[in-house]
């Protein structure tokens, strides 16, 4: 059953309340916010008085702890992996659609920080990997060509989101690339900032210092 067909099923049926529980329990994982809690918990204060003002792992990166920038990205990414695999295993696929965009939202506009969060590029890479990991591949092979063609890493990730949904649409996922269209839009507007550097030429590359 593909994931359009069990959405509608629930509806069918009556069983809005199950979409609703899986979204909510999507973006309540979402709204986790691991940079943040992960920065206070080493020591290092407040990772949104730093840098960009981000809880994502770039900004966690500022405070030149490695090892939790990598935690910071892959606690992001998994969380939104887990609520989609959540809501497919007691709900069905398209419960799990409800619950990944969930978890993206939670993370760009998280309650416990009113509403002000990441970007969204970790757990959008998360989500794909609970829905389609084929979509996951794509996002990493692009990203990797993009960045070490330019050395920007906010053009490979703007650049590898946008092509997710052209990919998974040929590949005939069609409701998971409509997911993935409407998560790279609003990656696209989070990173509003970079691109207005990545145009003025100000944007930083990869290794540079300060």
């Amino acid at each position: 059953m593909s994931p359009l067909s069990s959405l509608l099923t629930l509806l069918a049926a009556g069983l809005w309340q199950w979409l609703a529980i899986a979204f909510a329990l999507g973006y309540l994982l979402g709204s986790i916010p691991f940079g943040l809690l992960l920065t206070r918990a080493a020591g290092l204060g407040d990772v949104r008085a730093i840098g960009s003002g981000n809880i994502g792992a770039t900004n966690v990166l500022r405070t030149g702890n490695k090892g939790l920038a990598a935690a910071t990205l892959l606690l992001d990414g998994l969380k939104g992996t887990a609520a989609v695999l959540i809501a497919d295993h007691y709900f069905g696929q398209g419960a799990a659609l409800l619950a990944g965009l969930g978890a993206f939202l939670g993370h760009l506009f998280p309650i416990w920080l009113k509403f002000k969060g990441g970007k969204g590029v970790a757990t959008f890479i998360g989500v794909l990997l609970g829905l389609a990991w084929q979509g996951a591949a794509v996002f990493g092979l692009v990203w990797l060509a993009v960045a070490t063609a330019t050395r920007y890493s906010s053009l490979a990730a703007l650049v590898a989101a946008a092509a997710v949904p052209v990919a998974l649409y040929a590949m005939g996922k069609p409701e998971v690339a409509g997911l993935a269209a409407i998560m790279t839009l609003l990656i696209l507007i989070k990173h509003r900032g970079n691109i207005a550097r990545l145009i003025a030429g100000v944007e930083p590359r990869i290794g540079a210092k300060g």
